[in-house]
């Protein structure tokens, strides 16, 4: 089958839904399919996995760099951008393929391309970006009750740094809505909360949860990965994540410093810097740009998996990663995160945004004899569902059965 998966970004960018596309698009190559991905160019050459085409897009971002909150990741706006549609256009005559799979708002591109309704659409959610304008659910600072006009401007208005982005940015997603239900042919949400809060009700025809997964040579890893030179020579706790106030980089800190000084673990913290930490206290190590395999090594070898969002977090790999390393994993039930943790059994889920829960939770993995084994085993006997080998192969049951 000749598959095109659209993205906005690919690596070297790298966040979970990069990593989720990239894992995709060689698992897929690897069961014999012709693989071709579409994304946004933003200069850096794509890291093309085996038997995988990855076509640059051009994108008014490039020459309006204004238009964006960030200029180094331009986000595909929930509108059609001219240059991009005439890319895939391009692409379209160039690849003729039997399906696309679209991963997040590059898919409004995709609309506007000539005879691209006379192919079969997959759209997987990744967030909450088909009814919130900011795509995170979240407003002030918390779980958001659901769209209301007056609301939602003043919190895209916030999150895009004026009002008139705000406001565009909210027509736009609200707008564009009806025409995604119309041309999508299966929306594939990341998990059972990311349906629900999209819109979609459970046993919905048009909806299937797809999940974010791992590759299934991680399970191996855990036992042939070395200690990295970067880790601390003692014990620690590691996160790996955005540095930011919604994966609960601040409560874990505080939490941190809540254990007991004497025989207290260091403290890594891995990820893109996005809230301003402070002055990290002695025993913490900060750092923002690791290679994939370190991180891994940073999982295996920890005491603790430490991975607390505030937010609801779709369906974060990282927590699918610590699980599959075999790393103890202690969390909260936001988001995605419950239907991939079972309290007592998979990991400890500590409540949202408190430091003493979530310090209880690790004292508990640091001094109860065989908590820490107990977690890892459930931990990777949980992620099995999530291994690239499952959801591949549910996906291509998808595919066939659109493509008919």
């Amino acid at each position: 089958m000749r598959i095109l998966l659209l993205a906005q970004f690919f690596p070297p960018i790298i966040g979970g839904e990069e990593r989720h596309v990239a894992n995709l698009a060689r698992e897929l190559a690897a069961r014999g399919h012709e693989v071709h991905v579409g994304t946004l160019d933003i200069g850096a050459e794509p890291e093309a996995p085996d038997g995988v085409v990855v076509h640059r897009l051009a994108h008014v971002g490039s020459r309006l760099p204004g238009l964006y909150p960030t200029a180094d990741r331009p986000l595909a706006l929930p509108v059609p951008d001219p240059l991009t549609t005439r890319g895939l256009t391009a692409l379209l005559r160039e690849v003729r393929p039997d399906v696309v799979h679209a991963h997040n708002w590059i898919v409004n591109s995709w609309f506007a391309v000539p005879g691209s309704g006379r192919l079969p659409l997959v759209l997987s959610l990744h967030d909450y970006g088909h009814v919130c304008p900011t795509k995170r659910l979240v407003r002030d600072g918390a779980l958001c009750p659901g769209p209301a006009p007056r609301a939602c401007l003043s919190c895209a208005g916030d999150h895009y740094g004026t009002p008139l982005r705000g406001a565009v940015m909210q027509a736009a997603v609200r707008g564009g809505r009806p025409l995604r239900e119309r041309r999508v042919d299966l929306f594939a949400p990341v998990s059972r909360f990311v349906a629900r809060a999209n819109g979609f009700a459970e046993g919905d025809v048009r909806s299937e949860v797809v999940p974010n997964f791992v590759p299934d040579a991680l399970l191996d890893r855990a036992l042939t990965t070395p200690r990295d030179p970067a880790l601390p020579a003692g014990p620690y706790l590691f996160f790996a994540g955005d540095l930011s106030h919604q994966k609960g980089v601040d409560v874990l800190l505080a939490a941190w410093r809540l254990l007991p000084a004497e025989g207290r673990p260091d403290l890594v913290l891995v990820g893109r810097p996005e809230a301003d930490l402070g002055e990290v206290p002695p025993g913490v190590h900060v750092h923002h740009r690791w290679p994939h395999d370190r991180v891994v090594s940073g999982f295996v070898h920890a005491e603790a998996a430490v991975l607390p969002s505030t937010w609801p977090d779709p369906c974060p790999t990282t927590v699918l990663e610590a699980l599959a390393l075999g790393a103890p994993v202690v969390t909260t039930d936001r988001g995605g995160i419950a239907d991939m943790v079972a309290d007592g059994h998979s990991g400890l889920v500590t409540a949202a945004g408190d430091p003493a829960s979530l310090a209880d939770a690790l004292t508990r993995v640091l001094t109860e004899p065989g908590l820490g084994q107990r977690l890892a085993a459930g931990g990777r006997d949980a992620v099995r569902p999530y291994l690239a080998s499952s959801v591949a192969a549910q996906l291509e049951g998808i595919y066939t059965r659109l493509a008919r």
